[in-house]
């Protein structure tokens, strides 16, 4: 994998990982779409067997990962869920985590129904850091789990000092960095020791793959969850691994555009007569937006803000944008809009989710990078079409 350098991440997302061919030159990464590789006798190879264990294609992208992420490895797996689940996998059976309450539906759903028999959950609010602290002392975890900004709340938790609490403990965090992406958010320089993306979200940012990711320092724990995905098969194909290598080149100035959009839009929600509240992280009346400055160097695209009204104003309202898809997933440069409570967190049981803040006028948003007042003259319709 590689090393640290000195050059500035939209620097490094271009060129790490994307060296001229060797063969012919050519300034685009070709695409090892095959299977498996020749040997030269049995047992000696060119470095790569199969592409379930290595692909040429593969490692051009996880050494431009490990690089914008500040990391020494980084792991790629056909979907995010899969990378959550080879973690899941490597941790010993019966091992407690720590989960943030408010992450994303199914994160949950695979905590809850997949891996409650083989491992103990305690759902907390990590931003109240007293209140972990004095759960970590009590349960002495294996792992943290974190999500910030939570998914779909947007809450910010002080991820530099749970990682001084958790090491105390002798506990392992983990913190998923896809609302921020490497752009704006390196946990791993903030103490964590594992990060994990959805590469479907803004690393690829263009709506066309599913991919996930894992990026950390420790070998140990690298070699533990690359021998899993080796054996239970979650790679990521050589076709998607290239155009994720693709769209990781213009990273930070969609990442800029994202948040510049997202900043303005904001603002306007503020204000508008329609909204009863509104959450993100750049504005001033964010409650840890303090926390948020000193950790971040942005605050991307996302959007969360409760509609005056019900569920019936809600779905008036989602069915009226035009610009906006209405459609789960996040980060692509095209503008989307969902409904929490039906769409991606539809798996966490009701009260929970009321418990937590996700009601039915919660609307979430990833604001694209198209033209930010035809973005909200969209909203505008919708808002007047649903009152």
């Amino acid at each position: 994998m590689t090393k640290k350098n000195e050059n500035a991440i939209s620097t490094k997302a271009i060129h790490v990982g994307s060296h001229p061919d060797k063969e012919t030159g050519a300034t685009t990464p070709p695409i090892y779409q095959t299977s498996t590789f020749t040997q030269k006798s049995p047992g000696k190879h060119f470095g790569y067997e199969y592409t379930r264990s290595h692909n040429p294609t593969r490692t051009r992208l996880e050494e431009c990962l490990a690089s914008i992420e500040n990391a020494k490895y980084a792991l790629v797996t056909a979907s995010g869920m899969s990378a959550i689940m080879l973690v899941m996998h490597a941790l010993k059976k019966g091992s407690k985590i720590i989960c943030g309450d408010d992450v994303y539906g199914g994160t949950y759903r695979l905590f809850t129904t997949v891996f409650h028999d083989t491992h103990e959950f305690i759902f907390a609010d990590t931003t109240d850091i007293k209140k972990l602290d004095s759960l970590v002392k009590e349960h002495g975890p294996d792992l943290i789990w974190l999500e910030s900004p939570t998914n779909p709340m947007l809450k910010i938790t002080d991820i530099k000092k749970v990682c001084q609490i958790a090491k105390k403990a002798k506990s392992k965090v983990i913190v998923d960095n896809t609302f921020m992406s490497p752009y704006f958010q390196n946990p791993l320089d903030l103490g964590a020791d594992i990060v994990m993306h959805s590469m479907t979200k803004y690393i690829n940012g263009h709506s066309d793959i599913v991919g996930g990711c894992l990026m950390l320092n420790d070998k140990k724990f690298y070699d533990k969850v690359w021998t899993l995905q080796n054996s239970i098969g979650p790679s990521q194909s050589p076709f998607d691994s290239w155009l994720v290598l693709r769209g990781l080149k213009t990273l930070g100035v969609r990442m800029e555009a994202h948040q510049k959009n997202a900043m303005k839009i904001a603002q306007w929600l503020e204000k508008h007569k329609q909204v009863e509240k509104i959450y993100y992280p750049g504005l001033k009346s964010h409650p840890q937006h303090k926390i948020a400055k000193s950790q971040t160097s942005g605050h991307s695209g996302m959007i969360t803000f409760f509609l005056k009204g019900g569920l019936k104003e809600s779905k008036k309202f989602l069915s009226s944008v035009k610009l906006f898809s209405l459609a789960e997933s996040l980060g692509g440069v095209e503008s989307l809009i969902e409904h929490p409570a039906i769409m991606t967190h539809a798996s966490v049981p009701k009260p929970i989710r009321e418990k937590l803040g996700i009601h039915d006028n919660l609307i979430r948003l990833s604001v694209g990078i198209e033209d930010v007042d035809d973005l909200i003259a969209d909203l505008e319709q919708a808002f007047k079409a649903s009152r």
